[in-house]
């Protein structure tokens, strides 16, 4: 049988964990992007990979949990492949609670997290004080934790994949280069453009973010989601803090005082950043879907081409996920992507 070739455009985490799955099933893959692994939002900083509340379950839950759950093989197997480390690790996740109420509510989500979560990971309500310093107690002096939660750190994911790609024969071109094969479109914001100009409406747009990275080592601690902010202890001894959502924006690659208050944000969050140096400062802009979910599938009226977008502030959590699904479809001809996946869904 003749082997099956690829071709992916975009080396963001939705074109690499793609090409990665491809060329693990014996394609001859070949991954092209003009600038750079990871030279759009995939190239962040922060890195949570964090679940949606286990409540009124949907499809799009559904498919990131079963993501999550998959997430350690996964990364796991890309280290062996290429030798990298992407900077894995399941630690799980803290959120405060404010008052009652929120107590009340978080109970409730326990249960429905032992419902749904198929006894592979827990959310429960415990004292800040287990954790020491790491966070600020609240009123209630409770919080969140969950043990479904992962970091992983972005820029080391993506190069782990591209020397998984070309470990297992795929090639990894940084430049202009010609289709082999299938094509799978996977070129963010870009890519969000050119399907708008094309269909007459908007697929989706970019929304800027902001981040920042401190000097700081905490990496056997579990992250912090404090008032929308994620705190991200990565492995290297630094901390991830993002991020801002800007769907109007005049420089999309620059940082401004609203990073500054995401620092200050964190900082009361957890009085042990106090005093940590900022060591990175990045912006860059992630793509949104109209559908806010990821884009997945044939693109419409042009045989033998893909799409995988869409990624926006879940990216690297659905990954795997959507490594498997686009596989399954382009070698194998097999359509098991979720409703409300489909680019149909966003045009």
């Amino acid at each position: 049988m003749a082997m099956a070739e690829v071709t992916v455009r975009g080396a963001g985490i939705f074109g690499l964990s793609v090409a990665y799955e491809c060329a693990r099933r014996g394609a001859r893959v070949r991954l092209v992007d003009t600038v750079a692994v990871g030279a759009g939002s995939s190239g962040g900083v922060v890195g949570a990979l964090a679940p949606h509340v286990p409540e009124n379950w949907n499809t799009k839950k559904a498919f990131q949990l079963e993501s999550l759950l998959k997430a350690g093989n996964f990364w796991a197997e890309v280290a062996q492949a290429g030798g990298v480390d992407p900077g894995y690790a399941r630690l799980g996740r803290l959120q405060p609670l404010a008052d009652v109420q929120a107590v009340g509510t978080a109970q409730a989500r326990a249960e429905g997290a032992a419902a749904l979560w198929q006894g592979q990971a827990v959310w429960e309500v415990v004292p800040a004080s287990r954790f020491g310093d790491w966070i600020l107690p609240s009123a209630t002096g409770l919080v969140i934790h969950d043990t479904l939660s992962a970091r992983i750190h972005p820029r080391q994911a993506c190069a782990a994949l591209a020397a998984a790609v070309t470990a297992l024969g795929g090639e990894v071109i940084l430049g202009e280069a010609p289709d082999q094969g299938a094509v799978v479109w996977a070129t963010g914001v870009v890519g969000l453009v050119d399907l708008s100009r094309q269909f007459g409406r908007a697929a989706g747009a970019g929304v800027k973010g902001q981040a920042a990275v401190l000097a700081h080592d905490a990496r056997h601690l579990p992250q912090l989601f404090v008032d929308g902010l994620h705190i991200v202890p990565h492995a290297d001894g630094t901390v991830a803090i993002g991020s801002t959502s800007e769907r109007d924006y005049e420089a999309p690659d620059t940082t401004d005082a609203q990073l500054d208050a995401l620092i200050e944000r964190a900082r009361a969050a957890s009085p042990v950043l106090e005093g940590a140096p900022v060591v990175t400062r990045w912006a860059g802009v992630r793509p949104r879907s109209r559908s806010r979910a990821p884009m997945l599938g044939p693109w419409p009226g042009r045989q033998g081409h893909f799409i995988a977008n869409g990624g926006f502030k879940i990216g690297f959590g659905m990954a795997p996920g959507v490594a498997a699904v686009m596989a399954d479809l382009i070698l194998e001809g097999r359509d098991a992507i979720p409703d409300g996946f489909r680019v149909e869904d966003s045009l």
